[in-house]
């Protein structure tokens, strides 16, 4: 069992922001994530920050708390300008990245470069072709591709990642083709739930098409030869019809936490709380969660 956080780049560094990624580590979270948006719904006409700049300057204070993005899309990234941002990220941390990789959506970021937003076929298409080809970015020494969306010459990445052979993929997906992606090419996978439920749906369906999801990405797993027990399952949450109900009370967030477990995710990122916002919470009960709720979990 994992407890994670998730920061949002909203407070200027040396007016909170630092803080809250100390105060990560010194809460005990396994890792802490942001999200990597140019700027992002409620949040877009006020702060927010570059990710890997950000996820740069966390490294640089903290020692032991991993950190990672939930996550980047093809959007407004290139493999081969992330290639190189990753490797540098990875080195200033000293190996404790984790890249959060998806397809991307219709938000601002999928507009913002003046393309026309694209349709759920070519995010996945681009997605498909985008992933393995960061994949060997961060593996070998020289990449030559051509692609039908992404090109590289010759592009170097010495000397590689920290970690070997690179660092870990989290690839959300719950779609046949992102699930594939994640077989093949992550360390952990990453789920919202189902966002048809979001709305209407119950807290009992949402964790009935979790397990649906989990089922799945076993299948991929089993049709390359690979064990489902090898992938890390993430639940980023929020987005499930319980909405910020886990963060009401600790009883709270072990009863939904444990619900989870036991369809099969191992770990669970819960936002850093944000006051006046969707993720409105009690700072205490937030830090109470971090502190107790692991070993509640355990018994």
């Amino acid at each position: 069992m994992r407890l994670s956080t998730v920061i949002l780049p909203v407070r200027r560094w040396h007016d909170g922001g630092r803080d809250e990624w100390l105060r990560a580590e010194r809460l005990g979270f396994h890792t802490a994530y942001t999200y990597d948006h140019l700027s992002w719904r409620t949040f877009r006409d006020g702060p927010w920050f570059g990710a890997v700049p950000t996820l740069t300057a966390a490294a640089a204070v903290t020692e032991r708390l991993r950190l990672g993005t939930l996550v980047t899309s093809p959007n407004f990234r290139h493999p081969v300008t992330l290639a190189k941002d990753l490797i540098s990220l990875d080195d200033v941390s000293d190996g404790r990245i984790t890249l959060g990789i998806g397809a991307g959506g219709t938000g601002f970021d999928a507009a913002v470069l003046g393309q026309e937003p694209w349709t759920p076929k070519e995010r996945a298409d681009r997605f498909a072709e985008f992933v393995p080809l960061l994949d060997r970015l961060l593996t070998e020494d020289s990449v030559t591709y051509d692609g039908t969306y992404y090109s590289a010459v010759e592009a170097r990445d010495i000397p590689g990642c920290v970690q070997r052979p690179r660092l870990p993929f989290a690839v959300a997906a719950t779609g046949p083709r992102g699930l594939k992606l994640a077989a093949r090419h992550g360390q952990a996978w990453v789920t919202t739930g189902d966002p048809k439920l979001f709305e209407t749906g119950t807290p009992e369906q949402s964790r009935a098409a979790i397990s649906g999801q989990i089922d799945r990405l076993g299948k991929a797993c089993a049709e390359i030869g690979r064990e489902v027990s090898e992938v890390e399952k993430i639940l980023l949450t929020g987005f499930t019809p319980d909405r910020n109900g886990p963060m009401e009370s600790l009883d709270a967030f072990v009863d939904f936490a444990g619900r989870h477990f036991e369809l099969g995710i191992t770990e669970i990122a819960v936002h850093a709380p944000i006051p006046d916002s969707e993720f409105a919470a009690d700072q205490r009960v937030y830090e109470r969660i971090a502190t107790e709720a692991p070993a509640q979990l355990r018994r």
